[in-house]
């Protein structure tokens, strides 16, 4: 490992550990000695939940008080059936006070059992010091006052102890009549549910107490629940954690013991149980955590991250096998990428050991802990795509050379250059843009080559009989094949033609119907053949029609991103994208491979694979050698690139085990790499997708039903925005340096690929789950779409933009200001960006032509005088000018 890469792994382990060290730094806090008045006692156990009939055992019970005698001198239940009518004897041997609860509802029978209980408990144990007739039952709407009153008169003229009923403040305030029936006044003050910040929690609990206490001035007020969870979501300024329930509940008990407050805290154990109830936080509420451990204490700093140092290890650990694999083996970057390569991968493991502590901090059932399973592995997924993004920014922005440049070549003068075959397919095009094609060809540069034309499908005369006739015109290499039927799509059809083909040719090449080709494109590109390891040659897809619209423009911008920055850098490691025009394949290599796939709607891509596979090397020359024509609609745009996706699914799921095993296949592992690591943004678009579609439900609960739906976990949507930043940061660096591209078009480029996910994620799962989708042509020379059926187009794109507007209004609404709404806001928003660049290019593709001619257009990158590979040597070089027009 060079001292660059030892210096760049030793300081981001430092900044991990010094980030752990600041998120698990001591918390100051009032020391409190004494003794707790009470606590509320809930003895269910992590498996327990009442609803389903699972309720503590005597030994349970036991135990449980036990552990309270240590902390506290009281408790309060809430209920006097289901074995809990034992808590005040089983309580009597510890000294302990019990404030006996009866829990009542619309239930009227169990309500008759539970009162029948609790005035037994309280004439048979001395240890009864209070009654509790019902807890927040008016808050909940299951008894009126009158019923409650009815329900207090009957206890207290039944028992000698004090009777209450437990309330909220405000719903006292609201019901004076239920003053009139008690013996004291119990209060809920629960500041974390008013959204209260920590600092200020304890005078808001004094200021109700008084309030309280000025309303009621002949009744003992008493703090029936009071407490601070130690997780669940966040509630305006109020935080659920650890170190925040110490807090209060330390800065409490001190003002307490001043003011002579009568009290319980809420409670003396979590409560797994009531993450049903009341949402996630409903479990946080004990001193105890649901395995009885102590969560803070109660004297001396509060750490509010326990054994930090393991997590900062546990991640230091994760980062370090593949920083020190990518140090080791990489070696061709500048000193800023040996930063920032490590830096990520450092970034992505802190993150993933924080959701994992997360998820194993809490309770969690079979459901919940499968979603949370489900929820990591779609954050780790994400992770690993930001990684594949990352090493595709560094290598492009960073990298000290390109070792695999090959510029246009020439012939020696003493070889007979191979038999070229071009093949050139074609269905429902318009005839007249066809023969611009073959015009072209027939002024080709090159001593020896055919053409042969294969129209397929298409059922009107009118198209093809002008075609046929030119190529009659063009001289006798040209021939011309009409196909009423042909089966396998485009694949068939060029199948057909390789049938055909003269026996002499030992290079077929292929281009597009609509490609106007320059006359040195098979002389520049032929002699790579000179080295019998080339399976094919590559040129890019270039165009010649973006200046007429503003939506040519984006397309334009959009695909030259992928032809050069990704197959420049797939070109390194010999693992380009064949591409269906443009494209020169060795012949005897295609006829062993047994032609093209017929199966596969992405018969180019399938084709170059099964190339390499076979252990052939690409060539991948940057310079354009013609140029087509775009969709002329967002529609077709849609089209074209529902089946580039759909068909890179289809490959995948047939070559996966070459891909992933190897066995039997000449992949070499960069090769492996780049197919895997290219594929990966299309599958983070379809759980991209995934993700929208469920965000609009669970926005609709967060807003309809808070209590029981909490927001996501927060570094889930971090990560996911953090993903979606750094994809858009990286287009404008990457555009601007190496393809290059001006701001404007730039964002251009954006727009264009943004207006697609929505289109590749819906691919992508459907190619998952299917496998027969029919091959979907582009159309070319459409003419300008009207402006309903453009926007008809981003239909789909415009509701589900509209529904996640409409989501993150309904949560601002509900919830107001906080730091997971405005996290759970900003995804909401982000989620609907693609979806208006959808719309918006719909509405691009519909606006007038700036104008008429198709000027040609490149975005060659700038050269950088880089040397040639090790198969140029045996080509003569051409001159300076056409080099200096390579990457």
């Amino acid at each position: 490992m060079s001292r660059i890469g030892l210096a760049a792994l030793l300081l981001v382990a430092l900044a991990n550990f010094a980030v752990w060290a600041w998120l698990g730094r001591p918390v100051a806090a009032p020391d409190y000695d004494g003794v707790i008045r009470g606590v509320s006692f809930s003895p269910y156990q992590r498996d327990h939940d009442p609803a389903r009939g699972r309720h503590p055992t005597p030994a349970e019970i036991d135990r449980d008080l036990r552990q309270v005698r240590g902390v506290a001198d009281g408790v309060r239940t809430y209920s006097a059936l289901d074995g809990l009518d034992l808590v005040p004897y089983l309580a009597r041997p510890y000294g302990l006070r019990v404030a006996m609860g009866a829990w009542l509802d619309g239930r009227l029978g169990r309500n008759e059992e539970e009162i029948l209980h609790v005035v037994a408990a309280a004439r048979n144990n001395r240890n009864v010091d209070r009654i509790i007739l019902g807890n927040e039952a008016i808050l909940r709407g299951n008894l009126t006052a009158d019923q409650l009153v009815s329900y207090l008169r009957r206890v207290r003229s039944e028992t000698t102890v004090p009777v209450s009923t437990a309330e909220p403040w405000h719903v006292w305030l609201a019901h004076p009549e239920l003053a009139r029936e008690v013996d004291f006044i119990a209060i809920h003050v629960l500041p974390y549910w008013e959204g209260v910040p920590v600092d200020q929690a304890v005078g808001y609990v004094l200021d109700h107490y008084r309030r309280i206490q000025a309303a009621f001035p002949h009744k003992k007020v008493v703090l029936s629940e009071v407490g601070w969870p130690s997780d669940g979501r966040t509630r305006g300024a109020a935080e659920a954690s650890p170190a925040n329930e110490g807090e209060f509940l330390r800065a409490f008990l001190n003002a307490a013991d001043r003011e002579g407050l009568d009290y319980y805290l809420m409670e003396a154990f979590d409560q797994p149980w009531k993450a049903r109830l009341e949402g996630a936080v409903g479990a946080y509420w004990g001193l105890f955590d649901a395995f009885r451990q102590p969560k803070f204490p109660l004297t001396g700093a509060i750490a509010p991250l326990e054994g930090w140092p393991w997590l900062a290890a546990a991640a230091t650990l994760l980062a370090l096998v593949p920083i020190v694999w990518f140090l080791r083996r990489v070696r061709t970057l500048r000193p800023a990428g040996y930063g920032f390569m490590p830096a990520v991968m450092q970034i992505s493991a802190f993150a993933l050991v924080w959701a994992a502590h997360l998820g194993m901090s809490r309770y969690m059932g079979t459901a919940a802990a499968l979603a949370w399973t489900l929820g990591f592995l779609a954050l780790s997924l994400v992770f690993v795509i930001l990684l594949a993004e990352a090493a595709e920014f560094a290598e492009s922005l960073w990298r000290k050379r390109l070792s695999r440049c090959f510029p246009a070549a020439s012939p020696r003068a003493t070889e007979r250059p191979p038999k070229v075959s071009i093949h050139v397919p074609a269905c429902n095009e318009p005839p007249d843009m066809v023969i611009e094609t073959l015009s072209a060809l027939r002024r080709l540069d090159y001593p020896d080559y055919e053409v042969i034309v294969v129209d397929n499908n298409t059922a009107d005369p009118a198209l093809w009989r002008p075609v046929e006739a030119a190529c009659a015109e063009l001289g006798e290499n040209f021939r011309f094949f009409h196909l009423d039927s042909c089966p396998g799509f485009k694949a068939g059809a060029l199948n057909f033609a390789l049938r055909q083909t003269d026996p002499e040719a030992a290079v077929v090449a292929v281009i597009d119907s609509d490609y106007v080709v320059e006359p040195s494109w098979l002389k520049s590109l032929v002699p790579y053949f000179a080295s019998e390891q080339v399976g094919f040659v590559q040129a890019p897809q270039d165009y010649r029609d973006a200046a007429t619209s503003a939506f040519k423009e984006s397309c334009y911008w959009e695909y030259a991103g992928f032809f050069h920055i990704g197959m420049v850098e797939r070109n390194e490691r010999n693992a380009i994208i064949q591409h269906g025009t443009m494209t020169l394949i060795r012949r005897a290599a295609l006829e062993r491979l047994g032609g093209w796939a017929e199966w596969c709607i992405c018969e180019d891509a399938e084709l170059g694979l099964r190339l390499l596979e076979a252990g052939c090397e690409s060539v991948y020359v940057t310079h354009s050698f013609g140029r087509g024509l775009m969709p002329d609609s967002f529609a077709a745009y849609k089209r074209q690139r529902f089946r580039w996706a759909y068909g890179a699914v289809q490959i995948a799921k047939r070559h996966w085990y070459a891909l992933l095993a190897g066995k039997g296949s000449h992949l070499t592992p960069g090769q492996r790499f780049h197919f895997l690591a290219g594929w990966l943004p299309w599958l983070a678009d379809a759980l991209n997708l995934a993700f929208t579609l469920l965000a609009v439900p669970w926005s609709l609960g967060l807003a309809l039903w808070p209590r029981f739906v909490d927001f996501p976990p927060a570094v889930v949507v971090a990560a996911a925005l953090s993903l979606f930043a750094f994809k858009l940061a990286k287009t404008f660096w990457l555009y601007a340096a190496r393809v290059p591209a001006s701001p404007r078009q730039s964002l251009m480029a954006a727009l264009g690929g943004l207006s697609l996910s929505f289109t590749v994620g819906r691919a992508v799962l459907s190619g998952l789950a299917t496998s027969d989708q029919p091959f979907l042509r582009t159309p070319k020379c459409e003419g300008k779409p009207a402006w309903l059926a453009a926007l008809a187009a981003a239909w789909q794109e415009t509701a589900l933009m509209l529904a996640l507007w409409g989501a993150a209004a309904g949560v601002a609404l509900a919830y107001g200001d906080a730091p997971d709404v405005r996290l759970w806001i900003a995804f909401l928003l982000v989620q609907s960006a693609p979806l208006a660049s959808a719309l918006a290019l719909a509405a691009l593709s519909a606006a007038p032509e700036r104008r008429r001619s198709l000027a040609p257009a490149t975005a060659a990158p700038q050269g950088e005088g880089l040397p040639a590979s090790g198969l140029a040597p045996a080509l003569a070089p051409v001159p300076q000018q056409a080099a200096s027009r390579q990457a």
